[in-house]
């Protein structure tokens, strides 16, 4: 069995700070895919940013204190990607994929589009050209695992308000339109809904408000699936008993060995 958790840390030293590696040594996880690192490469040199057991990849963005990804593996990668030719994906640090024997693992963080109309165009025009990318690993003789913040809401069991969200960034009918899309034309699967149907499943609160205690969430960051690995989804879980950050942790367990 292999356990990936995904996770927005929202600035990986903040998230430190509040216990989260002292968590993940016992979560005992084979691959860790973090997004929204929020610092450059030369500031993760303490030993608490390189857990012991992992092989550790980063992703920083140029703009300091902003975006990035990382990616924590017990087997090393037999290859680590971190540019796909284009901005602001490569700018930004958004995307870092480790391939394995048949299998590749992906970190991404999607942009954002609640704060301005401009970033909403910017969020349409990243999410066009990465869906031409996810169409190209479709085409490869490989596996696939996305781990992300998606920024997107599929469906109205997937936040709390949706009623009063339809016309906010993250609940927009483009943005679901293009995960109906990513699901039901390019064949990617979310591998949360396959195990757990049920409601008030989310990843990400508001620090508005009384949002986390009344538990008025999006659910935000998931592991979508290439269809191969339909068969491997064995349970799905959301890590609520501390928090990190204003994101909550995102825990699969796939019917997989990794290796090299």
């Amino acid at each position: 069995m292999a356990k990936i958790i995904t996770c927005n840390t929202n600035g990986i030293r903040a998230a430190a700070r509040k216990g989260f590696f002292d968590w993940l040594r016992d979560a005992d996880a084979d691959v860790v895919c973090i997004q929204e690192t929020k610092a450059q490469v030369h500031q993760l040199e303490d030993s608490v940013f390189h857990p012991q057991g992992y092989h550790c990849y980063y992703n920083d963005a140029q703009k300091k204190g902003y975006s990035g990804t990382a990616v924590y593996s017990r087997v090393k990668p037999s290859k680590v990607t971190t540019r796909l030719g284009w901005d602001p994906l490569d700018s930004e640090g958004r995307y870092i994929q480790a391939d394995y024997k048949g299998l590749s693992v992906i970190s991404l963080y999607l942009p954002s589009g609640s704060s301005s109309e401009e970033a909403l165009a910017r969020k349409y025009r990243f999410m066009d050209a990465f869906l031409d990318h996810l169409k190209t690993l479709r085409r490869k003789r490989r596996e696939f695992i996305i781990c992300a913040d998606w920024n997107i809401c599929h469906k109205e069991i997937d936040l709390k308000n949706w009623r009063g969200n339809r016309k906010n960034s993250g609940f927009l009918p483009d943005e679901r339109a293009w995960l109906d899309t990513l699901y039901n034309d390019v064949g990617y699967i979310d591998s949360f809904r396959l195990v757990n149907p049920e409601e008030d499943q989310y990843t990400w609160w508001s620090n508005r408000g009384q949002a986390w205690a009344k538990n008025v969430g999006w659910r935000l960051d998931y592991q979508v699936i290439s269809p191969g690995l339909k068969s491997k989804v064995l349970a799905a879980s959301i890590y609520k008993d501390e928090r990190f950050s204003d994101h909550a942790p995102q825990i699969m367990d796939y019917a997989l060995e990794i290796v090299t």
